[in-house]
Parts: structure tokens; C-alpha cells; sequence
């Protein structure tokens, strides 16, 4: 399933109603993933990360939780065995996409849990992504949209928030946003407001069947490879159709 921007989800429609302005992906230079689950940095921007490793740029990938509500009944997949699971997937995944498995970092942050401001966890999780940030100095950093309708998608926003406002001007990283789950789930107001994001398009038909293939690494995830918990989240043929495009969308504040 392939659409572009004129046939989008009605719910996105006025979101896009001009042409996204095209990003060349080697601009990013240095590039830091946040990958609230393991998979969404194959889904939201697979495509501009082979492009960059192809390059020869730099890409880390931080995972910030563990992944293990997606199976929560499964007896034959408890927590930790899921969870590991799931790294491994992530790891595969990445090695498709050109990301060595040593440039990831796995937080394991509780699914559906990511810490918000508000939370008492929130200053440990924050120290850790600041870690991350200042040994790796990114040009950029892609994370999921604002107000991409997942809790987790949200905590990994404002984590990365708070960790740029703790940075001095001259290190502080360009932000895109990548869409996950506004795609599905996305209500009016969680849409951009008018002149509040800059909407931008990587093409990666070039690379479209490496991300394919990291997206298939999601073994977990894209199957019923785990058959035993009847509550097992799945990503549907009919999910992944918004995902089976030449493109990748980003969106950027617009400047002040």
C-alpha cells in the first residue's frame, strides 16, 4: 500500500494541504535516533537512516523503553525474555539499515511508563539521555512528533526537551519530528496548528527495500511469531501500508 501526500488520512489532510519541502538526509550530518519502542526508528525513519549510513554519517539510536507491554499476557514471552527479544530484533534491524549494534543505547525504561516532567524518574531518565547527547554531539536529532498520540511518544519528546535546554547554543541539535502513531490515531488537536511546523520530505525510494527489511527484523511485532497472548499488540499488513512509501515526512518547528 503506497500513498502520498494528496491521499492521506482524512484526519492529516489539512495538516499537509502544500507540498512538504524536500530534505536532502545528508544535511542531518551527525544524527541521534529516540526510538520510544524498538521498531519505531524502522517505521518513522528507516529510509533517511540508510541514506545517512550510505553516506557515511554517524547514526546512534536510543531506545528509551523496554518494549514488553507488547506481548503483556504471553507465558511462553515473560518480561525479561521479550525484552530481549526485542533488543535483538532491534539490533538486526539496525545492522539492515548500516547501524554497527555499537552505536545503540537501550534505556529500558518501562513501556508505557516513560517518565514525564511531572515524574520522579524523570531527572535519572534525563541524566541518562544527557549521557548520550554529549558523548555523541549530534547535528541532529529525529524523535517522535510533539503530540504523536502514544504516552511514550510524548515522555521521549519532552525528554529530549529538556535535555536541549540544558544544552549551550552552539551544541544544541536541529529537532525533526517523525509521525508514528498520528497516522492511526490522530485527533484534530493533536495536529499542528497553522505556521507551527514546518513539514519536510526525505525521498528514500533508493532505500526503500533496506527499510522493508529492518522493519521485517520486528519479527515480534509484524508476525503472530508470539501466539499465545490474545491481547498482543500487532502490526497489521494495513498499519504498515502508511509506512510503504518513497518518502519519509519530518516535522520541524517553524523559526520564531
Amino acid at each position: 500500500m503506497t500513498s502520498g501526500p494528496s491521499q492521506l488520512p482524512p484526519s492529516l489532510a489539512s495538516f499537509l494541504r502544500e507540498d512538504p519541502v524536500p530534505l536532502d538526509a545528508r544535511s542531518l550530518d551527525r544524527t541521534l535516533v529516540l526510538a520510544p519502542h524498538p521498531d519505531d526508528e524502522s517505521l518513522g525513519c528507516g529510509g533517511t537512516l540508510a541514506l545517512l549510513r550510505k553516506a557515511g554519517y554517524p547514526v546512534h539510536v536510543v531506545f528509551v523503553s523496554n518494549g514488553t507491554l507488547s506481548h503483556p499476557n504471553s507465558p511462553s514471552y515473560p518480561p525479561d525474555r521479550l525484552r530481549d527479544l526485542r533488543e535483538t530484533e532491534a539490533i538486526r534491524a539496525l545492522d539492515v539499515l548500516g547501524v554497527p549494534a555499537g552505536q545503540t543505547t537501550f534505556m529500558r525504561l518501562p513501556d508505557r511508563h516513560v517518565p514525564l516532567p511531572d515524574n520522579a524518574d524523570f531527572g535519572k531518565a534525563l541524566d541518562a539521555l544527557m549521557a548520550v547527547i554529549q558523548q555523541f554531539k549530534p547535528s541532529t536529532v529525529l524523535v517522535p512528533y510533539e503530540r504523536d498520540p502514544h504516552p511514550d511518544h510524548r515522555a521521549t519528546y519532552a525528554l529530549l526537551q529538556a535535555a536541549v535546554a540544558r544544552l549551550a547554543q552552539p551544541e544544541k541539535p536541529r529537532v525533526l519530528e517523525y509521525l508514528i502513531w498520528l497516522w492511526e490515531l490522530g485527533r484534530p488537536d493533536d495536529l499542528p496548528k497553522p505556521g507551527e511546523r514546518l513539514v519536510l520530505q526525505v525521498a528514500i525510494d533508493s532505500v526503500m527495500p533496506l527499510k522493508k527489511r529492518a522493519i521485517d527484523a520486528h519479527q515480534s511485532q509484524v508476525t503472530r511469531m508470539i501466539d499465545d497472548d490474545p491481547t498482543a499488540f500487532y502490526l497489521s499488513p494495513e498499519l504498515l501500508g502508511h509506512f510503504d512509501t518513497p518518502y519519509e515526512l519530518f516535522v520541524e518547528k517553524s523559526p520564531v
